[in-house]
């Protein structure tokens, strides 16, 4: 079981797993933040009462790793709520890097099923809130659970 810190000017987001719902997916952010991917990228698109929305090397939303990932959304926990961590993507099964925390569920309830969960802060969820776009992704730091 992985835990992440995802380090901002704002604060720090600390996020909880989905692993046993969406294991491919983690495996692949975690794999992605061991590497450093995610240092010094932006949150390119907040919207508020919505999501914010970073992991794009281009910093507007057209980049990703290299390569793409399936979705995964037959879970228990495929539900956009506050604080939420899922896979953006340009359709079915092309995601790679960037992902997006949800700022409520009052206007993210269209994406369950649709994007994959794959995580939630669980401490840290007012730092959401004041994240504004070109904010940049410090670091993110990787730890296991014992």
């Amino acid at each position: 079981m992985f835990k992440a810190e995802i380090h901002t000017a704002k604060g720090v987001m600390k996020v909880n797993f989905f692993e046993e719902d969406a294991p491919n997916t983690v495996a692949n952010f975690v794999k992605l933040a061991k590497s450093n991917f995610y240092n010094g990228l932006t949150f390119h698109r907040v919207i508020p009462d919505f999501v914010i929305q970073g992991g794009c090397p281009n910093g507007t939303g057209s980049g990703g790793p290299g390569y793409s990932i399936n979705c995964e959304l037959d879970g228990d926990n495929q539900y956009h709520d506050r604080g939420v961590l899922s896979m953006a993507h340009a359709g079915r099964n092309t995601g790679g890097s960037q992902f997006f925390i949800c700022h409520s569920r009052k206007n993210t309830s269209h994406l369950d099923r649709n994007h994959t969960c794959f995580g939630k802060v669980y401490e840290g969820v007012e730092v959401i809130d004041l994240i504004r776009a070109g904010d940049k992704i410090e670091k993110i730091v990787i730890t296991e659970n014992e």
